[in-house]
Order: C-alpha cells, then structure tokens, then sequence
C-alpha cells in the first residue's frame, strides 16, 4: 500500500498555484507565494514542507517538462530528440542540444530557469512559515519542529545542487523575494552554502521507512551529499573523494534507513523500476505517484510513441514519439546483458501477447513496425550514420526501463520515479576509490561495481564478464555507468566529470573543445529581468 496519503491531500491545495508557477516563465519571482503561519498539528507541517514536491517532478522527472530531466540527457551520449520527417523539428530546439550550439536565448533554457527558481520559491515559503510556527500551538516538541523544518532545508538544497549543475554561478536566495534583484555569486559559494545546509539539518532527520517515500529522510541525506562530494572537484574547485566515501558508507551500510528493513541492491533488473517499486529494497527517494490516490504518473510523454504503440504494451496512453536511444549508446549494450533485453523497445513489435504486427503511421504506413538501431531516411534509401534532421518515425531504440503494466494489472500506473537508488551510491564510492588510487581500480571498487553488474548476466556467462582490477578503468567505468543508469537524468553531469562532456565523440556528435559548454547560460529574459545577473564566461 502506498503512504501517499499526504502528498494526495497536498496535491489538491497545491494545483492553482502550481499551474501559474509553471506556466508564466517569462522572468523569475523567486517566489510569489501567499505565507500562511497557521500550522495547527504536525499533518499541517508536513504538508507544507511536502507542497515543493508537486513542482519538482516538473523539472525533474522525464514525463515533465522542458527542465533539468531535458537539458541533463538531450545534451549528452545516449538519448537524442531528433526530427522525424514532419515532426520534431522544433524550431531546432532540440538539434542544438545535440550539437551543443545553444544560445542564451533558448526557450527551454528559460523554461528549465523558471521551473527550477520557482520551486526553490515554494522551499523558501515553506521554510519561512514554519520557522514562524510555536511548537507548543502546533503540538509538537521542539526537537520534531526542527526536523520538520530540516526537511526543507535538505529540500533547498537538493533544489540549489541541481540549479548550480546547470548554471555554476547563480544568487543563493532564502527569503521569498528578497532581495528583489538577487546578485550573481561563484559557484564555489553556491558549493560552500549547499554543503553547510546540508551538514547542518541531515543529521536531524528520520531514517527512510515506508511511511518516508517521497519524503527527505535521512539516507536521501547522506545521498544527497554522496553526490555533492563526488562532483566536488567540478563544482568547487576542490575533490572531496573521502567524504563521498564517508557519505556512500553511511546508506550502503544502512544508517539512514531503508524502505525494506535492510538496504540492498534489487537482484530483479526491473525492481527498482516496476509499478510495485515502493517494495524495492534499493530504492531510497522517489516521487509516490499513484493512479488509485488520484495522482498518478504521466506516462505518455517524451518517451512514449505515438498511438500505435499503445497495443504493443496494453496501455491507455501515447506520446509524442520524442526520445530515442543515440544509436552508440545502443552499441555499447552486449547481446548477452539482460538490461539490453529488458530496459528497450527494440526491433518488430506486435500486439502485446500476440503475434499480430503493429503497424506504422507515418513513413511506414500500414507496414509493419521495426524499431531500428539507426537515425536515417531509410525509406528513401539513405545509408551511412544519418544526423538529427534524418530521422523516421522508427528511428533509434526505445525506453523500456520503467514499466507501467498493462491495463489490468491491479498496479497499473503505480510505479514511482525514482531519484536515488542504491546502485548509484554504489557506483559513487567505487569511482571515488579509484580516483584516489589514481585512477586505478581498487578491489574494493571492483567488488561494489561487480554486485551491481552480475544480476545483468546468466550465471554461464557470469565468468567472462565480471570485472577485475586489470579491467576496471576509468573508461570502462564510465562506459558501465551509462549502461546502468541510462534515461536516469544524470549523463551530462557524468561525462562533465568524466572530462568528456566537451572532449568526446558519439553517433554524429563532433566534439567541440569549448570548456564554456560545460555550463549552460543564463537565459536571456532571466539577465533582462534581473540586472543584478552576470552572464557565464562565453556567452557574451
């Protein structure tokens, strides 16, 4: 049973003012949310810190909108948005995340700014009116009160990392519209205040249990600053590989809690992403979404195709055909890994349980349906490597990783969207352990990346494929954290630190050598609204 009852009851007081926080993004308020002090039980506390998570699957979750989710894959390896004959094209706005030629004046730039800002707007107004709440009139003790308010805090603070991924150099603003012109500060200082709002409340926070899914617990926490410190050198200026370590131990060994009575890794390759994966012993934050609380997942968005595709999974919902795999991240799966089989769409598809072909609707009217491992006019004969302007309506492979259920399933749209899991902490202390060993890897580092890799692979071909110190490079690390964490949102971030983000080739993408790219601009309206922003190094 989903604990979702708060965020249901949330939902509903939330959608007048969340419908003009995401859709007036011309220019930033930083917040202009209405204060209300009268807190009378620690339901209502709750509520409040919970009213920023109705806005964050916005900018987060790949069924949102043109925000960090967007801008953190379209820009990397292994998914692309490309045009499909007559659709797709989009005023190019896609191509040039590609090809990494956007310009401050990106709309969906503007509307990742605006989207990310106004949800720090909602922590802030939550964090200003319960710091005003007495203790005693709302009936909690002192020490729950200051835990209530951590929760925020943390919350601020994920918000600041994800805004300081994109833009480094950004005010760091705390009180709801003030000052109404923030300044522009370094991304070392942005670093400095995110860490100290972190060490400072996740300590005061409860350990995850069920009753915390969708909520800031204490291993989301430690999570939290996992990932802080293990991009600490890009970031900040500074590597902190063993405090990641320090962070990394504290959920792998379960200080924090867990959903499951013991964190573990989900031996099932579909676990952590099915429409039951509230029960999944790996899983530690995640947006509880759920059809039968009245607010369920939005499934057909940019990765669901169009409207033929609904009998080949027996669902009720399409998309708009969008995503699609980057042809060398396809490449880079082995035939024998199941997460090859199990996470794509991939080849001829049919009515779901039949033999019965889908057909297609646009190039491939009437035929039957094949995904393909290319991005080209075939049906016009096109051979070669093809480019973002050469697709069809059955280019690329196609995600598969969570899985909705079919429309009897008594699950059906339950599952949740996953934003910390335990392989990724994993994954996190392993590559802290070999940068320390200057980029060589640890047994230790081979042994956490191994329990991950082996449940992708049959027990016979186990041998030849596990990991050893001699196998283990920093390459092939990253190579098998795309493979593990592909549609995960998290690529650009990775190969920024990796050093490949403006240095690396794949499928048609020349590398540019620009170290500017590294960080997006600032969107135009944003620097005319605000005189008080300074625009990043090479978009001047």
């Amino acid at each position: 049973m989903k604990n979702i009852n708060i965020l249901q009851k949330v939902t509903c007081g939330m959608v007048l003012l969340l419908t003009f926080g995401c859709t007036d993004l011309d220019e930033t308020t930083y917040s202009e949310l209405s204060e209300s002090n009268f807190y009378n039980n620690e339901l209502e506390l709750i509520q409040a810190t919970l009213r920023p998570f109705t806005h964050m699957q916005a900018w987060l979750a790949w069924s949102g909108q043109s925000g960090y989710y967007y801008h953190n894959e379209l820009s990397a390896d292994q998914t692309a948005w490309p045009q499909k004959g007559r659709h797709g094209y989009d005023n190019a706005d896609h191509i040039r995340q590609h090809y990494h030629t956007w310009t401050e004046r990106e709309g969906r730039l503007n509307n990742a700014w605006s989207l990310m800002w106004t949800g720090l707007g909602f922590v802030n107004n939550a964090i200003e009116s319960i710091e005003n709440v007495d203790a005693a009139a709302a009936n909690v003790t002192p020490e729950r009160l200051e835990s209530i308010i951590a929760e925020s805090k943390v919350l601020r603070a994920y918000h600041y990392m994800k805004i300081m991924d994109m833009w480094g150099n950004v005010p760091i603003v705390t009180q709801v519209g003030i000052p109404q012109n923030p300044e522009t500060v370094s991304r070392k200082e942005v670093f400095a205040f995110i860490e100290q709002e972190l060490l400072e409340n996740v300590e005061k926070l409860q350990p995850l249990s069920p009753k915390l899914i969708g909520r800031m617990s204490k291993a989301v926490g430690y999570s939290i600053l996992s990932e802080l410190y293990l991009n600490a050198e890009v970031w900040s200026g500074t590597s902190r590989w063993e405090d990641c370590i320090t962070y990394s131990d504290k959920v792998i060994n379960g200080e924090g809690g867990s959903l499951t009575g013991n964190m573990a890794l989900d031996q099932d390759p579909l676990g952590p992403f099915n429409n039951t994966n509230e029960d999944s012993p790996e899983n530690i934050f995640q947006f509880p979404f759920s059809r039968k609380n009245g607010f369920g997942y939005s499934w057909g968005s940019f990765y669901m195709g169009f409207s033929n595709m609904t009998a080949a999974l027996d669902v009720n919902f399409s998309g708009n055909n969008a995503f699609v795999v980057v042809p060398s991240a396809f490449d880079a799966y082995q035939e024998n890994d199941i997460r090859k089989q199990e996470w794509f769409l991939f080849g001829p598809q049919y009515k779901l349980g039949t033999d019965e072909p889908i057909l297609g609707s646009e190039e491939y009217n009437g035929q039957p349906f094949v995904y393909v491992n290319n991005i080209r006019r075939n049906s016009e004969g096109q051979t070669g490597v093809g480019s973002m302007t050469d697709g069809e309506e059955n280019s690329g492979a196609r995600f598969h990783k969570y899985r909705s259920g079919t429309q009897d399933d008594p699950n059906y749209l339950e599952g949740d969207y996953v934003i910390y899991r335990l392989t990724e902490i994993y994954f996190n202390k392993a590559e802290a352990l070999m940068r320390q060993n200057g980029g060589n890897a640890t047994q230790d580092a081979v042994d956490l990346i191994n329990a991950s890799r082996e449940r992708y692979f049959s027990s016979e071909d186990w041998a030849d494929e596990m990991y050893t110190t001699a196998t283990l490079s920093m390459d092939e690390l990253l190579a098998e954290r795309g493979r593990e964490f592909i549609f995960e949102g998290m690529r650009r971030t990775d190969l920024i630190r990796f050093g490949e983000f403006t240095t690396g080739s794949w499928w048609d993408h020349e590398p540019s050598g620009d170290d500017h790219l590294t960080l997006y601009p600032i969107p135009f309206n944003q620097l005319q609204a605000n005189p008080n922003l300074d625009q990043n190094p090479g978009y001047n």
